[in-house]
């Protein structure tokens, strides 16, 4: 853990707890040693900084490429822990680099869907997460965010603002043989959306409302893993 990143936890922990309102449930989930695959809906750019500074474990995040635009970002993002990754699956170097990370027992942050949801509804997920975790078979951790949709960029030092972590109880995805189809992928892919969309309220679960449910935009309103 670099000082920046000591540095930044402790800031984004002041502003998140005291000039907003945090509000943290199933902390007692989180593992607190080995490999681990974090995977959480995306509301707004307050998201990383803020499982960073909530869960108790020294995360490395996902970043868009964005982010390394420049020599000054692109040292900033790697003293935070943050790495260029596309959670689509595509780039095979940074697949490469995630699946080392994880065989180092480092925790990693991914937003399966990829992008923020534009209305705060969860959004159909990528794969990436899913052939991470079969890759590696580290235990998956779902947390559902909710309230950072009211959080802009420039007023992330001041949240002012009630907002949720909903933790959930790790899992890992069935170990198969072979090499898996599109089919099945997307079968894992859903198992690991559906655990997080359990977690959040009906309005935020999107194209993963539950069995009985309407997704909220129609209705307008494995294995368990011990720690």
């Amino acid at each position: 853990m670099t000082m920046l990143y000591l540095l930044a936890r402790g800031l984004g922990l002041f502003c998140f707890s005291v000039l907003g309102r945090r509000e943290v449930a199933g902390l007692e989930a989180v593992p607190r040693y080995g490999p681990l695959i974090v995977v959480a809906n995306h509301l707004s750019d307050a998201d990383p900084p803020l499982l960073a500074t909530t869960l108790p474990r020294t995360l490395d995040l996902i970043g868009k490429a964005g982010l390394f635009a420049n020599p000054i970002s692109r040292m900033a993002m790697r003293w935070l822990n943050v790495h260029p990754l596309d959670p689509s699956g595509i780039n095979v170097d940074t697949m490469r680099l995630a699946l080392r990370l994880l065989a180092q027992d480092h925790a990693l942050v991914i937003f399966p869907e990829g992008h923020r949801s534009p209305d705060h509804t969860m959004k159909e997920g990528m794969v990436g997460a899913a052939y991470l975790a079969l890759k590696s078979q580290a235990p998956i951790l779902p947390v559902g965010i909710t309230g950072t949709e009211k959080i802009p960029s420039w007023r992330m030092p001041l949240p002012l603002c009630r907002f949720t972590v909903n933790i959930g109880q790790p899992f890992t995805l069935p170990i198969l043989e072979g090499r898996p189809g599109r089919q099945v992928m997307e079968s894992m892919r859903d198992m690991i959306m559906y655990r997080i969309a359990a977690l959040l309220p009906d309005a935020y679960r999107g194209v993963y409302a539950l069995p009985g449910q309407e997704p909220a935009a129609l209705s307008m309103t494995g294995r368990e893993q011990t720690t």
